[in-house]
């Protein structure tokens, strides 16, 4: 049997990161063999992860970026079960890590993004250890990329709610860019104009407004004529090009984007908060 020394456990924490007494523990079950002591601990980390995967993990990190030339730009979310491990500074640290490769390789999902390495190892590994480490459940729950001719990224205050934001135009104040990235936050557009509105949300809009129409006492031929402004009035209020403009309300979002420059349009947003 291998002699385990104090250094021995302080070298496979420095490694690892997991407790001193779980790297004395797997250290003594391989023998003194590093590598099979970190397979061993990456092992207790894959039970936790087993054993909490029924719990909510509504805490964590939201953090938003592009790259220099602001063509590209990333959003994700990093969830954990409590707010005391995601203000950890190594969770932060790890979040904007994984942000970094996103940029970099531009992967088109969370598995490819997922599968990529920081340090030599996949981010998946890494995610794995730190559930061994922590102790909690931990998952990169949602992964956005927009590609265009402009990308601005926004985070909020605490990093709990992140948003990006494409536009065809590059070249405009840095202001105009950044004042429709915070209006995608303050305001939570479902759509970027009334025609990306799926069809089965417009039903469902009908849906309600019909049955609430109807309970106020309205006429059946009344009915549909009120439904559809009522949904008139849902496409102003939650679709992003058509909403008031919250630094100014006598215009729309639109028309702002036009009062800085006629042909800019937004092309598409992502919009990523905690718990929702």
């Amino acid at each position: 049997m291998a002699n385990i020394t104090a250094a021995d456990v302080n070298k496979l924490r420095q490694m690892t990161g997991a407790g001193m007494m779980d790297c004395k523990k797997a250290l003594v079950e391989a023998d003194g063999d590093f590598e099979v002591a970190i397979d061993i601990l990456r092992k207790k980390g894959q039970k936790v992860a087993s054993k909490r995967a029924d719990r909510d993990a509504n805490e964590g990190m939201v953090y938003a970026k592009t790259t220099a030339d602001a063509t590209f730009g990333v959003v994700v979310m990093i969830n954990c079960e409590t707010d005391f491990v995601a203000k950890n500074d190594d969770f932060t640290h790890f979040t904007k890590s994984v942000v970094e490769v996103a940029l970099q390789n531009k992967p088109q999902s969370e598995e490819e993004l997922k599968a990529l390495s920081i340090d030599g190892r996949s981010i998946e590994d890494h995610i794995t250890d730190m559930i061994g480490k922590i102790g909690e459940k931990i998952d990169l729950a949602h992964y956005e990329f927009i590609s265009d001719a402009h990308v601005t990224a926004y985070n909020h205050h605490g990093n709990r709610l992140a948003t990006l934001v494409g536009f065809n135009k590059a070249g405009i104040n840095n202001d105009v860019y950044a004042d429709v990235a915070m209006q995608v936050a303050a305001m939570a557009p479902v759509a970027l104009n009334q025609e990306s509105v799926s069809a089965e949300v417009i039903e469902r809009e009908l849906e309600i407004a019909r049955d609430v129409i109807r309970q106020e006492g309205k006429p059946e031929e009344m009915v549909e004529k009120i439904a559809q402004g009522k949904l008139a009035k849902f496409f102003k209020e939650s679709t992003l090009v058509n909403q008031e403009f919250i630094k100014d309300n006598k215009k729309t979002v639109s028309q702002y984007l036009t009062d800085n420059d006629k042909d800019l349009v937004v092309t598409g947003f992502k919009r990523l908060m905690l718990g929702a």
